[in-house]
């Protein structure tokens, strides 16, 4: 009733959210717990986490914040959107009383704009959990540059339907994902993309502009509404998109305001948009669809790449060929094929995006990882024991736990630093090695499809950062380089380590030998700081890896910052499940192969045809 009340959204819109709330709070409680009850880490939370909460969810997202951040043992510090404040306070008052203390869990009803500027730049403010635009997760970094930020922002998302598809149900998934809450959804399919043969078909054009013209606009609180009201009147990048027209392009239906409401608009199909035009970079955040054309699949996700975000994307297509293209070389955090773009679910597909939908670590809400974002995780003071055996799958790391007690690595290692605890390293990085083979075959280089829906596939799978860069410092300690180095060839990374000239010999000559065998899975550069910032200027780093350190140049954090490159300093740890998360991306996979409950092949038990593993 709140969301309905404060944010216009539907009965319809409305309902899902309270059961994404209740799969988060069980969901986070539970992975907490086993985070918790691991004797491979020791786990505490960072302190205090401010979660900024959006309008256009103001139930689930809030919530989903909340639960991760005091599920991993924090002090949580709810600032939600001034529009939906009053959801949020029901949100609140739910947690107190189920028992969370209220010193625990504060609301702080404040505009973003002064109070929440002060809470994002206090220094005993630990973590940011952002939902919001682009732009304020910059401002907020530019704040503060150290800021520990975890945020879903935009997303320009795009469905693509090639020539191969059940146009019928195209157009229903397509309009369901475009004009849902008014297409006031980070999630909402915002342009649209059809094969020539699709896009010339008269028949199709006229059923999607008809089926638009159905939907029924109205107030939240009418049940037959499919179309709710704005949270305000149009302005700024979406009042233009309502209103104007380029060179090339012409209304299919004509978004118009409903009965003199100006939070109330019919939605709009724009046809024959073009690449780089404005309707095609700029995210509008609202009920208004831009349609393009293509020739080639791989033209059309070159379109859709090209926006720089990477939130959802859809595909509808009935042949596997074009399936596995579109999966294997689209760049968005939730690749959706033959169904809707919008509502993920908890476990079945965690959310969260790449490029510019997404700063910070980039680990998915909803998904087995999330709340360890929130944690401190360290090795546990008692020294692990090595494992009685172990059945080697990774041939780089086999060969660097060799080379770890050769007399020469042996003699190299003990360059590195002056201590006598030379063997206390060797065996402390085996356990490490063991552990990165175990969850790198078994958890990052897989597949894995939790739910296993008949119907549909719901496949989580991660992706190693492919410009990733290890910078080294002279004080770095051995066992964490050595670590992290093998973490990111156990996670699947092209691994480029960075360090100054002279700095670091004795390391870098122990880490060249020890990482021989690698060839070319690993290089070694001598850089200086300008040249490093340069580099990340350039988009040639996609991710930092840094040892844990009590400072940071100012200059390397805003760079990365400026860039959406996520520098991570964190401890590291030998246990494979928390290091190998900072070098991969996480992407959820949801393929609906059933049409209208039949399964075709799978349903006779022949091949299934989902895509292999990685």
């Amino acid at each position: 009733m709140a969301a309905m009340i404060d944010g216009g959204k539907t009965l319809p819109e409305s309902d899902p959210e309270v059961s994404e709330a209740i799969d988060f709070i069980e969901f986070y409680a539970l992975c907490a717990e086993e985070a918790y009850q691991s004797p491979h880490v020791d786990v505490s939370g960072l302190g205090v986490v401010a979660v900024i909460s959006p309008w256009n969810f103001p139930i689930a997202i809030p919530c989903g914040g909340v639960a991760a951040a005091l599920a991993a043992g924090n002090t949580v510090l709810l600032k939600p959107a001034s529009d939906t404040v009053l959801p949020a306070y029901h949100l609140c008052k739910a947690f107190w009383d189920a028992g969370v203390p209220r010193s625990a869990l504060q609301l702080v009803p404040c505009r973003g704009s002064d109070a929440g500027r002060r809470l994002v730049e206090h220094p005993d403010v630990d973590s940011v959990i952002l939902t919001g635009g682009t732009e304020t997760a910059q401002a907020m970094l530019r704040m503060r540059p150290g800021l520990a930020l975890s945020a879903e922002t935009g997303g320009k998302n795009a469905t693509i339907v090639t020539g191969l598809s059940d146009r019928d149900l195209a157009i229903k998934h397509v309009l369901q994902s475009a004009f849902g809450h008014s297409g006031q959804k980070c999630s909402a399919t915002s342009l649209l993309l059809l094969e020539e043969e699709v896009f010339e078909d008269a028949a199709f054009r006229q059923t999607l502009a008809d089926a638009c013209r159905s939907m029924t606009v109205g107030s939240a609180w009418e049940l037959q509404t499919l179309v709710g009201p704005l949270i305000r009147p149009p302005r700024g990048d979406l009042a233009r998109g309502l209103k104007e027209l380029e060179p090339g392009e012409s209304w299919l239906v004509m978004p118009e305001p409903f009965e003199n409401n100006p939070n109330l608009y019919r939605p709009g199909i724009k046809w024959n948009v073009q690449p780089g035009s404005f309707t095609h970079m700029t995210e509008l955040f609202g009920p208004v669809l831009g349609v393009m054309s293509f020739r080639k699949l791989e033209q059309a996700i070159a379109i859709v790449n090209a926006t720089g975000f990477g939130l959802t994307s859809g595909l509808e297509s009935l042949d596997d060929r074009e399936q596995t293209v579109w999966s294997q070389h689209l760049r968005a955090g939730n690749l959706y094929i033959n169904r809707s773009t919008t509502g993920a679910i908890v476990l079945r597909q965690p959310f969260g995006g790449l490029g510019k939908s997404a700063f910070g670590p980039g680990i998915k809400a909803g998904g087995p990882h999330y709340v360890s974002s929130f944690m401190k995780i360290v090795d546990p003071e008692q020294h692990l024991q090595l494992f009685d055996s172990h059945s080697w799958t990774l041939p780089g790391l086999k060969t660097l736990w060799c080379r770890l007690s050769s007399p020469e690595g042996l003699a190299l290692q003990r360059a590195c630093q002056d201590s006598n605890d030379t063997e206390e390293i060797i065996d402390r990085i085996r356990v490490a090695l063991a552990s990165y083979d175990h969850w790198g075959v078994t958890e990052f280089r897989n597949e894995h499809d939790s739910v296993k829906i008949v119907g549909q596939d719901n496949i989580r799978r991660y992706r190693p950062i492919g410009l990733l860069r290890v910078v080294v410092r002279e004080n770095d300690a051995p066992l964490d380089v050595g670590r992290a180095i093998a973490a990111a060839h156990a996670a699947g990374c092209r691994v480029t380590v960075s360090h100054r000239k002279d700095e670091a010999v004795a390391l870098i000559q122990w880490l060249e030998y020890l990482t021989h065998d690698w060839a070319a899975g690993i290089e070694f550069l001598e850089t200086d700081d300008e040249t490093l910032i340069q580099a990340i200027e350039a988009g040639e780093i996609e991710r930092i890896r840094m040892m844990p350190c009590e400072h940071i140049e100012s200059e390397l954090q805003q760079a990365a910052n400026s860039a959406n490159v996520h520098l991570c300093a964190k401890p590291v740890v030998s246990d494979g499940r928390f290091e190998l998360i900072h070098y991969v991306r996480e992407q959820s996979l949801s393929n609906t192969y059933h049409r209208y409950g039949n399964l075709g092949r799978r349903g006779r038990g022949a091949t299934t045809g989902r895509l292999t593993s990685m």
